[in-house]
């Protein structure tokens, strides 16, 4: 009996031609810190790498940071904020979750609507008239549900109110576009 794949959400089959380059990528050696000449060549690669990704998200690449994957991008976004409470929907990916109750000494969560959506009333008044405190963090796409979140108003209300916002768009790529400029996001985590 042939088996049918249908988690493409935690992760898809590699098409053979990604499998190519990522195998051509792993014969070369060099530590991308190093002078020589096979270091040269592996920091080349990364830069690369990260000026592509930047154009494909619409970011700068100095503001491009590699990590593991998602939940280690979603911990160092919500370590460097610097702000006293996060203000999460209640829908949050766990990496949120658990990371906002170890980081921070208050924790609000958002209800979402029937729709599964955050809106606008609902942030507003979760942030108060003063949001200089506070992170917020809000998933673009729903990993479960599939529900795309209005970012680029979050994001608005959060800056309106002198809150930083973060959007975990780990289930995005590839999927919807993303960029980070047009949606207006201080931070930006993505796997793939």
């Amino acid at each position: 009996m042939e088996q049918l794949y249908l988690d493409y959400n935690a992760t898809t089959p590699t098409k053979p031609e990604v499998v190519q380059i990522i195998s051509e990528a792993l014969q070369e050696v060099g530590n991308p810190s190093s002078v020589h000449s096979f270091g040269r060549r592996s920091r080349e690669l990364i830069e690369q790498s990260r000026d592509c990704l930047a154009e494909m998200v619409g970011a700068n690449s100095t503001d491009i940071i590699f990590t593991s994957g998602g939940t280690e991008s979603n911990n160092m976004a919500l370590s460097a904020s610097g702000r006293r409470r996060i203000i999460i929907s209640a829908i949050e990916h766990p990496s949120i979750m658990v990371a906002a109750e170890k980081l921070y000494s208050e924790v609000v969560l958002l209800p979402v609507n029937n729709n599964g959506l955050v809106t606008h009333d609902i942030l507003l008044k979760a942030i108060g008239a003063d949001g200089s405190d506070a992170l917020i963090s809000v998933m673009l796409a729903n990993n479960e549900t599939g529900v795309i979140q209005p970012i680029k108003e979050l994001a608005a209300i959060a800056h309106n109110t002198g809150a930083i916002f973060h959007c975990d768009a780990v289930q995005g790529p590839g999927r919807i576009p993303i960029n980070m400029n047009a949606l207006g996001v201080d931070m930006l985590s993505i796997s793939g």
